[in-house]
């Protein structure tokens, strides 16, 4: 079964330079970059604990005590729901719009609500974690509304220690913005 969510859609890849909107299906949700090491590894690190509590649940089952087995399971289960969100964190694009997907929220905003998106020097977190460096980030300015949150990061989870990468999904992110937008 593939796990399109995982990868980035293959055409981002291997599109040239000059082409904007490297896409078939305009109307389906991508993300137009490969999820970063640290990403994946957070996901892989919690579908392990995940194995462990399952482990633990059918040691617990064949020691008699329903409950707790009930207990762990459910609790593996959560681990594993919290690492497909982690894999599915991101900016996602379509037709449609602009999505930021967080660990607990999801925000879509259409294109045309979009005045611009751009790449900028700021301080922007480093792995999503109190501490800032000064960084790039792409960032999206609404009609009148409170700007969003960047969008992409060259410090976060999926761009850390990989600057070409960033470079490429803000492109690409700015190239959707551009035929999309006003």
């Amino acid at each position: 079964m593939p796990l399109t969510f995982l990868t980035a859609d293959r055409a981002f890849d291997e599109a040239a330079d000059d082409i904007a909107l490297p896409h078939h299906d305009e109307n389906r949700w991508r993300r137009p970059y490969r999820p970063g090491p640290w990403r994946v590894g957070a996901a892989a690190l919690l579908l392990l604990l995940a194995s462990y509590m399952l482990v633990a649940a059918v040691i617990v089952a064949l020691a008699g005590a329903l409950s707790a087995t009930i207990t762990a399971a459910v609790s593996a289960a959560v681990v594993i729901a919290l690492a497909l969100r982690v894999l599915r964190m991101g900016t996602w694009v379509s037709a449609q719009g602009l999505r930021q997907v967080s660990l607990l929220t999801t925000r879509t905003v259409p294109w045309q609500r979009l005045s611009r998106v751009r790449t900028v020097q700021q301080p922007v977190k480093w792995l999503g974690l109190p501490r800032t460096v000064q960084g790039q980030a792409l960032v999206a300015s609404p009609d009148g509304k409170e700007p969003l949150r960047p969008l992409l990061t060259d410090h976060n989870a999926d761009f850390l220690g990989r600057p070409g990468a960033f470079d490429r999904a803000a492109d690409a992110v700015e190239g959707w913005a551009a035929h999309y937008g006003r």
